[in-house]
Parts: C-alpha cells; structure tokens; sequence
C-alpha cells in the first residue's frame, strides 16, 4: 500500500506509513526539520576547501532533501555529487501531490529528481550531479568515492532496527572520508553508542520543532 499524504505544521506535506505507523518526516515540520537537520547541521558544516562535496543520503525518500541540497548548492555555487540509496521508490501518482515544489518555486527541479533515470549519474546543472540507486543500505558499495556528508534518514529504530545495527551503520561509515559528517533526526542512546565504536566522534545538538536534540558524528 502505498503511504498517504498529511501536511505538518508548517505547512509542508509528509507521508504516513500505514504498516509501520510512521511518517517520512516530522508531523511539526517536515521544510523545517530537513533544512534543520540536514542542510544547516549538514551540508552547510562542510568547509570551503572541500572542493566537490559528495552527499550521501541513506533514504531518498520524498526527494526533499535531494530537492534542499541542489537548491544549496546552486545558491552557494558549490559543486555538489548527490547520491540518494532508496529500496522502495515512491509511485509517481504520490510524489506528483507533495507540495515541495509549490514551496520551494521549485518545480522543475522537484520533477527532474523523480523522473531521472535510476541506477544512473546526472549532471543536473553546473553545480549539482546526482545519483540515486535502487538499493538498501546493506547492498551498498561506495565504489572507492568516499562521502564528505551522510543525511541518515532511515525510519526509526523502533520501526526500522535493522537500520540503525552496528552492520548497517559500519557500511555508511565505511563509506565516509576522514572528518566527513554524519547528521540524523535520531538521539537515541544506544544509536550514539554504535557510532562511538565505529569510529565516530559524536555530538547533541538542539533539534528541530518538536525534538530536543539530533545528532551530528564526525569520522576521526
């Protein structure tokens, strides 16, 4: 069954997973808590030197965090190579109701990212290439390109456990070069625990509307 469509407090739309009685991002703001979580805490982290930034995100998802990234790098003039791991794909008679593009006068963009093609690179414009792979994480080889920046944006350890496993998170930091950059709407414990010992140097930061906290880990 495919997930239906609420809209969050600030106005921006959200899906809800009927099995897993979970929504894609958060009811009090799903705008709000991708730019929160993921471009300020994330992307905008990256210092000027690295020079392209490579993005990984484990969950593309609605591709609004896809749609957040290309619209800062083009903003910023920084060169940017996305690459986005889905298993399952949203149909389009989905994504075509979501109202990210009406938000974010984005429209071209929105639809660009949903119909290339998948398994595929893109060069999409001067400042952002993109990739999106039909794969889960525990399918995923980094193919010697390490990645300055993972948005980990899995559905929760309660709903998802596998997920958040030592395996699962030992192939995303696998992944990752030196001082890249993990971000995540999860604080939970145990999750902090598993990056410690994989290496992470991980750190409580204040979340979006309706969290206290998120997370930001750095490869030492």
């Amino acid at each position: 069954m495919e997930p239906r469509i609420i809209t969050t407090d600030d106005g921006s739309h959200s899906l809800y997973h009927t099995a897993l009685n979970e929504t894609y991002h958060s009811r009090h703001g799903a705008l709000t808590e991708s730019r929160h979580v993921f471009i300020e805490n994330g992307l905008a982290q990256v210092p000027p030197s690295v020079d392209p930034i490579r993005v990984l995100e484990v969950g593309f998802g609605t591709g609004l965090n896809a749609l957040l990234t290309w619209l800062y790098a083009r903003s910023s003039e920084r060169l940017v190579y996305y690459t986005g791991i889905e298993p399952f794909p949203l149909k389009a008679d989905t994504w075509r109701l979501l109202n990210y593009s009406t938000s974010l006068s984005a429209e071209r963009e929105f639809t660009t990212l949903h119909e290339a093609s998948w398994n595929e690179a893109h060069e999409l414009d001067a400042f952002f290439h993109f990739s999106k792979l039909s794969m889960g994480i525990e399918d995923f080889v980094a193919s010697g390109l390490l990645f300055d920046v993972v948005y980990y944006d899995a559905f929760a350890p309660e709903k998802q456990p596998a997920m958040w496993s030592s395996e699962a998170l030992g192939v995303t930091v696998g992944a990752m070069r030196q001082k890249g950059i993990l971000v995540t709407y999860c604080a939970k414990g145990q999750f902090r625990r598993t990056l410690r010992s994989l290496g992470m140097e991980v750190e409580a930061l204040p979340g979006p509307p309706g969290k206290r906290e998120m997370t930001r880990a750095r490869k030492t």
